[in-house]
């Protein structure tokens, strides 16, 4: 079954007009054409925004050190991802123009260009402004060169007994061919001299990615000035231990990043866990296409990599050293409280509780008296949607749990609480995403621990990732069958709920629970397409359903009725989805879209878009749910769910948003927005132009508002007083 037929499988929406599925699309003939920014460059100003928080005084210096390392990984995946794409296309010849019409090359040219200032600009970020703040807070990044004798001797002993033994130099000669760069990987580019003979070899040194990056030199907690000295800085400084009798001539460190795309064809196999593995081997060859060097770099060690990782002299970047700035991770184990954001206990949401007489009730009792929004990491996951789970494993009257999962942690209680069901006896379903960028390999690895512990394990349907986040649990109640659901914005891990913001909606509905039932048979076995109440589903139905909800305000803000339309996304890209809102917005409809990283969508443009308000926010926390309301002259229509607004979300994904109906839910989302979109609130605003401009200090001079912590508070002052919404 091809990934076309497949998606006529998937099921349709609400409960709307006959004619559903005839909803005419936007025309878009007067739009101009150049009404889209690119998608690439946008999320570059994402990754910028994420800088800038970087550079922000007012945060604490050990988590703008975080902020540092959060931009460096996102760049690598943007380059292992979104550029190795673009490159391929374009030596493959396959390649189209982007959204805005630019051919690939010349965005490969503009990502460049921007991608080089952006790396030079974080590195310097990384060694005028945040290391001398550290240092001045008693947190020393040194030089070998800068200790005195007895702390080298320190450090050479350490070198000697935990670091010489797992360092394997490779010898480039005419007996030893170049070596494999692994991706990612922190090397050392060393030149030497036989003393003997004169000439000159070369040999490449991996810093090993298992061992710390940052070596800490003084053991003692309780001290109050504490030093570091980058692995890399060790290693370059004891070369000699690992070539005797030679001259070291030059070292340089230098990284590579790869193609770590993985490209798999479904249709030609019948074993998914197979293709996928063979898949992921090939990632680590996949070609070159980013060589980061350290600035000091000589012209014959580069040209020297150049020729052998067959790299153009675009994808160089010369940068200062340390390279790879991620290992700044490292120092998140620091145990500086003084220098990190105040902490912050998840409360557990008042509708989950104890009764007012004390007595510790089922979770299942909760639900039952009435839907209840949840708003992670504000409200503890673990005393929410993973006791869910764990009490429905352990609970006699659960006669089965059917679940999705995408990305979870590597001890993951919500697995453990699968397996202990299996084993109890009762019906487990697992629909594993095995395609999960980046976790392949961990979800392969669960999949064949759910099996062998007798959870039923399916992967979804041919040609569409599942990214949808449910959870269907049904309990036998007085001899019926009652079904609990819980519907999320966010992945079942419990530690990045603990940093991600996110939704989720657990209810006793049984409108939901027969949607999630008639899912859940759709995404394991053969079923026909059914009608959803309140549902939104893709791949099918999600952008129609979208699309007429978007025609609806447009359509009464032509008629002089009250409209308006809010978004919260991680991304929107879909053209079609973007050129309905320019036509809303030219009718007259208000438009606050609340996004964090790539917008091709433009803003507050005279004649297209000057209804529309684009704000992004960055915090202590990822903003991640996905929010979407409507006006519905005066009666509002609100969803959260999975689903972001690109063509993979809309046209090749599972993704489900489903409805609140609860009129204290709508009015925490609304209130919620119009916090974001206030002009108290810090926040970067999106101009005509595309770009962002941060607002983070009032006219008065005094500092906007920060919208995490308010909510934090509201969120703990609602726990104290236990006030339900």
């Amino acid at each position: 079954m091809d990934a076309l037929q497949t998606s006529r499988t998937m099921g349709s929406i609400p409960d709307v007009d006959d004619d559903f599925d005839e909803t005419p699309l936007p025309e878009v003939a007067d739009l101009p054409g150049d009404r889209f920014l690119d998608r690439e460059l946008s999320w570059l100003a994402f990754n910028q925004r994420v800088l800038e928080m970087a550079e922000d005084t007012e945060i604490p210096v050990l988590e703008r050190a975080n902020f540092l390392a959060i931009f460096a990984a996102n760049l690598d995946e943007f380059f292992m991802v979104r550029v190795a794409g673009l490159k391929r296309r374009i030596v493959t010849g396959l390649a189209i123009p982007t959204n805005i019409g630019t051919a690939p090359s010349a965005v490969l040219a503009s990502i460049s260009d921007k991608a080089h200032d952006l790396q030079v600009r974080h590195a310097a970020v990384y060694k005028d402004v945040v290391l001398p703040e550290l240092a001045e807070a008693g947190v020393h990044v040194v030089t070998w060169d800068s200790l005195d004798e007895a702390d080298q001797a320190v450090m050479e002993e350490f070198f000697t007994e935990q670091i010489f033994p797992v360092l394997m130099p490779l010898a480039v000669d005419p007996a030893h061919p170049f070596p494999y760069i692994s991706g990612l990987s922190l090397n050392l580019a060393v030149r030497v001299r036989n003393t003997k003979t004169g000439t000159e070899e070369f040999a490449r040194l991996k810093v090993p990615p298992m061992l710390p990056r940052f070596l800490r030199i003084d053991k003692r907690e309780e001290l109050t000035d504490v030093r570091f000295l980058t692995l890399e800085d060790l290693i370059s400084n004891h070369l000699s231990h690992l070539f005797p009798g030679m001259e070291i001539v030059e070292h340089h460190a230098f990284r590579v990043t790869r193609n770590e795309d993985v490209q798999i064809d479904e249709d030609e196999t019948e074993n998914l866990i197979q293709v996928l593995e063979k898949g992921l081997l090939r990632r680590r060859f996949g070609p070159p296409i980013r060589l980061e060097i350290s600035q000091a770099m000589d012209s014959v060690t580069l040209d020297l990599l150049v020729r052998e990782l067959d790299i153009t002299e675009q994808e160089v970047y010369r940068l200062p050293e340390p390279l790879n700035l991620g290992g700044l991770f490292g120092l998140s184990g620091l145990k500086r409280t003084d220098l990190r954001y105040a902490p912050h206990v998840p409360t557990t949401a008042a509708e989950l509780l104890p009764s007012e007489t004390g007595e510790q009730s089922s979770i299942f009792a909760s639900i039952r008296r009435g839907d209840v929004l949840l708003h992670h990491p504000y409200e503890s996951f673990s005393t929410s949607v993973q006791a869910f789970l764990e009490q429905a494993a352990a609970d006699p009257n659960v006669l089965a749990i059917k679940q999705t999962l995408y990305r979870t942690s590597g001890d993951s209680p919500i697995i453990q609480a699968l397996i202990n069901a299996a084993e109890a006896g009762k019906q487990v379903l697992a629909l594993v995403e095995l395609k999960a960028r980046f976790d392949e390999q961990a979800n392969i690895s669960w999949a064949r621990k759910l099996e062998k512990a007798g959870v039923h394990v399916v992967y979804g349907l041919v040609g569409l990732k599942t990214h949808c986040k449910l959870a269907l649990v049904i309990r036998q109640e007085k001899g019926l069958l009652r079904s609990y659901s819980h519907v999320g914005t966010g992945n079942y891990n419990p530690k990045t709920s603990r940093l991600y913001e996110d939704f989720g909606l657990l209810t006793a509905d049984p409108a939901v629970g027969r949607d999630l039932t008639r899912l859940f048979n759709e995404l394991s076995g053969y079923a026909i397409e059914k009608k959803f109440k309140r549902l939104l589903v893709a791949p099918l139905h999600l952008r129609k359903g979208l699309l007429k909800y978007i025609h609806a305000e447009t359509t009464a803000a032509a008629a002089g009725l009250p409209s308006g339309i809010r978004i919260k996304i991680n991304s929107i890209v879909d053209e079609v989805i973007i050129d309905a809102l320019y036509r809303a917005s030219q009718a007259g409809v208000p438009i606050d879209i609340w996004v964090r990283g790539i917008c091709a969508l433009k803003a507050g443009v005279p004649g297209l878009s000057e209804t529309i308000r684009v704000r992004s926010i960055l915090g202590r926390y990822l903003e991640h749910s996905r929010v979407f309301m409507f006006e519905n002259g005066g009666e509002p229509e609100v969803y959260i769910g999975s689903a972001d607004m690109m063509h993979r979300n809309l046209d090749r994904r599972v993704e489900v948003l489903v409805r609140l109906t609860m009129p204290e839910h709508i009015a925490e989302i609304t209130d919620f927005f119009a916090m974001a979109m206030d002009e108290n609130t810090a926040s970067w605003w999106m101009e005509p132009d595309g770009s962002w401009i941060r607002h983070a200090v009032g006219a008065d001079g005094n500092h906007l508002t920060d919208l995490q912590d308010t909510v934090m508070k509201q969120v703990s002052q609602r726990r104290r007083t236990g006030i339900k919404r």
